[in-house]
């Protein structure tokens, strides 16, 4: 299989999935990450040259160790993807679907409380519409720590998992020792973005449904 998974922002796609991506990669499938955007082009202000390079360059650490076979940078502005028309980004999502004949997709959730989330969601349910000559089947929503559990509390955004993958202990470790690359996005517990609630969140998630760890999704599209 080739399965890409799409974050906004670098750390997204492992807070969401990092466990599934390793597991992937162990068991011989083709997995490829997709940056969508760089702040410093957005908001140079908060988010200098320097840091996105050190931020990059900890996001192809932690995909390595994940074993990640490569991953795609886009240059879309953060935080301020609802000023940029959507069919610009969904034409560069398309872009690397095609090129690597992607069938499964890991988008972040609808209902995450940044709107850059938002926009990615819509724009990469576009790229993955069921035409004829488009090769992706599966398509899954992922929660991200300090997004998704913070979004405005209606039904319509609520995160509401109807697919779980587990993992034993050891399985899930992988996940967090890609996330201690990230050295500029980690704070200390009980900050939502921790080691700590990266693994509570797991051991919910794996309570779940009787396993010892667990990573859980909405099932956007699944085409057999």
């Amino acid at each position: 299989m080739n399965i890409l998974f799409i974050a906004p922002h670098a750390d997204d796609e492992v807070l969401g999935c990092g466990a599934t991506m390793a597991k992937a990669a162990k068991d011989g499938h083709n997995v490829y990450v997709l940056i969508c955007t760089n702040a410093n082009n957005g908001a140079p202000e908060l988010f200098s040259k320097d840091l996105m390079v050190q931020v990059r360059n900890e996001a192809r650490i932690a995909h390595q160790s994940l074993g990640v076979k490569e991953t795609f940078f886009q240059e879309f502005p953060a935080p301020m993807l609802d000023q940029v028309p959507q069919f610009r980004i969904t034409k560069e999502i398309v872009k690397v679907i095609r090129q690597l004949n992607i069938d499964t997709v890991y988008m972040p959730h609808r209902g995450d409380r940044h709107v850059d989330h938002t926009v990615i969601h819509d724009c990469a349910m576009v790229a993955c519409r069921p035409l004829a000559n488009n090769t992706v089947k599966h398509a899954y929503a992922y929660e991200a720590l300090s997004e998704t559990e913070w979004g405005e509390p209606t039904a319509a955004n609520a995160f509401i998992p109807t697919k779980y993958h587990t993992f034993s202990v050891e399985e899930f470790e992988a996940k967090l020792h890609a996330m201690e690359c990230f050295k500029t996005q980690l704070y200390e517990f009980p900050a939502a973005r921790s080691l700590e609630a990266v693994e509570a969140l797991g051991k919910y998630r794996g309570s779940n449904v009787s396993a010892m760890r667990a990573e859980a999704f909405e099932v956007l599209r699944d085409i057999d």
